[in-house]
Parts: structure tokens; C-alpha cells; sequence
């Protein structure tokens, strides 16, 4: 019976390619893209002519019919514009799908932007939680955050250029001064690591350009509750010693749990207190 292939395709350098990917892309009756120009430049890179079709985020309901019924003749693959199908990328429905008409669903590993950021990330990931792209809506993306603060594993996350600056001041709001890595344009011409707190990222990227993978730095054992106590006391004390608003409640509320607005919140009732004892 013909089976579906789910092949991971490079992140960016075409040699980042399996030798199994090769041999499947070239064997199957019919390759079902994420976006058919992106798969010829893959394809002409390694003389392959496989049959393409369509199969994105805006088609995809209405291409499973006429997939489902190639499968019953042909095996087909399935790939996305970069790494692996159904990870942030069309492709579960199709799953689903085939493997409710008992077609065999067969994985053909390869390059993940995930991996990559976390294996050259310097932070402690041997767990992790992937998030994919952050929300588009500030109040959700927020929510989400809000939602993590006390998460003690790494966290992995995906951003746009023009959404990566927001998302950083967000990511700084709630779970306070963290560190970071950032991946850019992960294996192509204009790679960079990035490797520091959010503060220092959002000095770094000014005026972002290419797709970020963002490996995020897990709450610290003592962040694993939200303590307003905790940050109270380290708020005093960071201005004690002449720390400045912004990177005492930063740090703050990294080390407490609490989010970075209740940080400032409290900031704000030492200082005016300090203040009337002047």
C-alpha cells in the first residue's frame, strides 16, 4: 500500500539535507509543498523531478480530498518551506487524515531550527518547551507569558523580525531579566548567535532583520512561586546599593516570580517611602 512521507527539509543551507530525504523525494509519485518555488530551488539542487502540489496553511482543507486519493495509487511527501512538516507548518490535518484511511505515516528525520538554537544556546536545556510562534496579540502573548513565569524547563520560541522587539519587552515584563539566546537566520549566509539577557538583547536587535529562534532561560528553583515578599526584599536592597529603577525591578522580578509590572509597582511604594523619611 502507499505510504506518506513526512521529509524535513533544510532551514536554510540546501546542503543540510539527508541522503534518505534525497532517495524519498526522488522515489515517490507526488510531492505536496508548503510552497511549490521554494521546493523546485531544493529539487533542482539535486537533479530531482518529482510531480509538485500545493499544500498550505489557506489550502489545506481543500486539498485533502484529491491527497488522499493520490495515496491510493502513489506514495507521497510531504514538506514545508523549512525543517519539518506538522512543527508549526501545515501538515497535521494531513496526518490525521492519512492515518484514518490506514495509510502508513513515515517520518524521514532531519534539520530542526529547534535543536539547532538550543544546541548552540549555552543555556541548560535537556528539557525544554516548545511555544512556536509567540502570539500575534499583545494581550494573549502576555497571557501566555504570564502563564510561564514559574516554568523551571527552557523554553523555545519562534519570531518574526518585526514582531521581535515587542515580544522581547514582553518576554522582559513578565519573566523578568532572563537569559537568552537568539538564533538568526539559523545555517544561512547572515547566521548569528546572540547569547545574553532579554535587556541586552533588546539593545543588540535595534532593527531586527531575518527569522529568530529564541531559546529562553527556565525560572530559577527559587521563581518556582510568585513571592511579592521576596521581591520586596530585593528591591529594597538593590536600592540600597544605587541600582536604578529599570534593572533592579528587571532583575527583581526575574529572581522573585513576580511579573515585572508588580516589580515596578513595588519599586515605586519603597521609593515613595524612602523618600518621606527624607
Amino acid at each position: 500500500m502507499p505510504e506518506l512521507y513526512i521529509v524535513a527539509t533544510p532551514i536554510g543551507n540546501l546542503e543540510d539535507i539527508t541522503l534518505r530525504a534525497v532517495r524519498v523525494l526522488g522515489e515517490v509519485g507526488l510531492i505536496a509543498a508548503e510552497d511549490t518555488r521554494v521546493t523546485r530551488k531544493l529539487l533542482a539542487r539535486y537533479d530531482i523531478h518529482t510531480p509538485l502540489t500545493s499544500y498550505h496553511e489557506h489550502n489545506k482543507r481543500s486539498k485533502l480530498p484529491s491527497l488522499l486519493a493520490a495515496l491510493i495509487e502513489k506514495d507521497v511527501a510531504l514538506v514545508s518551506d523549512a525543517g519539518t512538516p506538522g512543527v508549526s507548518d501545515p501538515g497535521y490535518e494531513f496526518v490525521c487524515a492519512a492515518s484514518d484511511a490506514g495509510v502508513r505515516v513515515v517520518p524521514i528525520p532531519g534539520p530542526s531550527a529547534i535543536t539547532s538554537a538550543i544546541a548552540v544556546s549555552g543555556l541548560a536545556a535537556d528539557r525544554f518547551v516548545y511555544l512556536g510562534f509567540l502570539p500575534r496579540r499583545r494581550r494573549d502573548r502576555l497571557e501566555l507569558l504570564g502563564s510561564l513565569a514559574t516554568e523551571r524547563r527552557a523554553m523555545v520560541a519562534l519570531e518574526t523580525p518585526r514582531r521581535l522587539r515587542t515580544a522581547l519587552e514582553d518576554l522582559l515584563e513578565k519573566l523578568g531579566d532572563r537569559r537568552i539566546a537568539a538564533g538568526r537566520e539559523l545555517t544561512k549566509l547572515h547566521e548569528e548567535v546572540f547569547r545574553g539577557t532579554v535587556s541586552e538583547a533588546l539593545e543588540k536587535f535595534v532593527a531586527p532583520r531575518g527569522e529568530f529562534t529564541l531559546v529562553i532561560e527556565g525560572a530559577a528553583e527559587s521563581a518556582t512561586s510568585a513571592s511579592p515578599e521576596a521581591a520586596r526584599e530585593l528591591l529594597t536592597r538593590y536600592r540600597e546599593e544605587g541600582l536604578g529603577a529599570k534593572a533592579s525591578v528587571a532583575r527583581a522580578a526575574g529572581e522573585s516570580g513576580v511579573s515585572r509590572r508588580e516589580a515596578y509597582r513595588i519599586w515605586l511604594e519603597i521609593d515613595a517611602v524612602a523618600r518621606n523619611q527624607l
